[in-house]
């Protein structure tokens, strides 16, 4: 290891897609939850 090498920090795109996948995953479970709940009061 050098004191030149750059951090190591992912790119600003990868960076954004994992926040993105994190929101997918999230809306996913609420949705599943809402469906579950839909599905139980019929």
């Amino acid at each position: 290891m050098l004191w030149s090498d750059p951090e190591n920090e992912p790119p600003k795109e990868l960076r954004d897609m994992q926040e993105m996948l994190r929101r997918l995953g999230i809306f996913m479970a609420l949705a599943m939850v809402l469906a579950m709940i839909v599905v139980g009061l019929r």
